[in-house]
């Protein structure tokens, strides 16, 4: 008998075929998957982008009194080394509201877990008043760590692990679930938005928000030529060349007038009331070396390794998506041309990739899932020459934008640390060296590179 026509072997190679047939419809499938890419699989709406399309729902009731202690807390607390009379004056009510926090029970949050937009309430309730909680905490003679109650960090920590976040105030806290529509009949939009909680109460922070809200909106239209891009069935015929084309003139001109937004803000927001009213209540746990107390949570085992520097406006999801999608290399990876100066080599190049962990899972995912194309965009215009101009043009656009907000920063953080606070102002001031970012990280140095990165992203004839 000839082995290849026993019915064992036909048995075997049937099987074969079959496993094959199964394994090329599980692959169509998959490929099929990725072709209709769904930025609502990561909590990314078409018409609202990072935003939620609706604001935040209230919280079931169980969890109630942690939103009816956010809406007391304003105009009771001050900063704990304001040392103004009205601030002396509010000090025995701060203190009260704290000993109340501290009296809380420690609730379960697994109720929440079935509901992304609880969690995001539960994360953005509980972040305020994290802050409001230790920078309304008047300093010790020694310096003495500040002890965060159990009632606000263990939940805290839960409903972070469970979006994928940070425990601490973030970006997305402030800017992205921090709202309401003023028009109830109308969408979301940048004329019909309404920050909600403020810790320091001012008009200069609602302000802050206030622009970066708009520039979230406004990158909204930015996702759109990135998804398109992402499904297009090929890179190389002549429509598809002519549409990245067109998409790269339009990303060049929405990059500019994301610079005249952030340009916006030195009509909106003052600059002393930004720095030494709004930006300490921002401020994570302090560095290791710093002068500021420490945090300890109470009930979380190692909480020392957790994520905690505060919000930055370097957490924002579609600024990162456009860096992604025009492969800018901040990690200094790539050789490329001008060489990196000695100054962006000290700068910290692993700064983006943490900014993300203060994302929610979700939204990282969203960023891995962009920059997972077979070729990038620049890849595709290095390889095309007519697609070269109008990239290294919306490239150009990007490095003005930084150089902006060079500018910006600058003004509010650099020149604001080295002047002296209001005459209204009655504060202890420590000293802190070079000037940080809100997120905890030496400003100017870290800005000078990610702009040089993105020059270098530029292509050469």
């Amino acid at each position: 008998m000839n082995i290849a026509s026993s019915p064992l072997h036909l048995m075997n190679l049937l099987g074969s075929v079959a496993n094959v047939k199964t394994f090329a419809r599980s692959l169509t499938s998959s490929l099929m998957q990725e072709k209709t890419f769904c930025p609502q699989h990561y909590d990314v709406d078409p018409n609202t982008g990072c935003f939620p399309p609706e604001p935040l729902p209230q919280l079931p009731r169980p969890f109630s009194f942690w939103e009816n202690a956010l809406a007391e807390v304003q105009g009771v607390l001050y900063l704990g080394n304001d040392e103004s009379d009205e601030a002396l004056d509010k000090r025995e009510a701060g203190e009260n509201w704290r000993a109340q926090v501290r009296s809380w029970p420690v609730i379960e949050t697994t109720v929440l877990h079935e509901n992304i937009r609880y969690l995001q309430k539960a994360h953005m309730v509980l972040a305020f008043i994290m802050h409001f909680y230790v920078h309304s905490t008047p300093p010790t003679e020694d310096n003495s760590p500040i002890h965060i109650p159990r009632a606000i960090c263990v939940p805290l920590v839960a409903v972070s692990q469970a979006l994928g976040t940070a425990p601490v105030l973030t970006f997305a806290d402030t800017v992205l679930w921090n709202w309401t529509v003023i028009n109830p009949e109308l969408p979301l939009s940048a004329d019909n938005i309404r920050y909600v909680t403020l810790l320091s109460g001012t008009d200069a922070e609602r302000a802050f928000y206030e622009v970066s809200g708009i520039v979230e909106l406004k990158g909204v239209e930015m996702l759109q030529i990135i998804e398109s891009f992402m499904l297009l069935p090929n890179t190389t015929d002549y429509a598809s060349v002519a549409k990245i084309s067109r998409d790269l003139s339009q990303l060049k001109k929405i990059v500019e007038e994301l610079t005249d937004i952030f340009l916006s803000i030195r009509d909106a927001v003052d600059p002393k009331a930004f720095h030494w009213q709004c930006r300490p209540w921002w401020s994570g746990a302090p560095a290791p070396s710093s002068s500021q107390p420490e945090w300890i949570f109470e009930g979380v085992p190692k909480s020392a390794t957790v994520d905690v520097s505060g919000p930055s406006a370097g957490q924002s999801t579609v600024m990162h998506a456009l860096d992604v999608f025009l492969d800018i290399d901040h990690r200094l990876a790539q050789k490329r041309q001008p060489a990196p100066s000695e100054s962006n080599k000290k700068a910290d190049t692993g700064f983006m990739e943490r900014m993300r962990r203060y994302m929610p899972r979700l939204h990282r995912e969203y960023l891995a899932r962009i920059g997972d194309v077979p070729q990038s965009v620049r890849e595709v215009a290095n390889a095309t020459p007519t697609l070269r101009e109008p990239y290294n043009a919306a490239v150009a656009a990007l490095k003005r934008l930084r150089d902006v907000h060079i500018r910006i920063v600058t003004l509010y953080v650099v020149t604001m640390s080295h002047s002296a606070p209001p005459t209204d102002i009655k504060r202890k001031i420590q000293e802190e060296g070079i000037a940080r970012g809100t997120g905890g990280n030496e400003a100017s140095s870290l800005l000078k590179a990610g702009r040089d990165a993105t020059t270098r992203a530029m292509l050469k004839d």
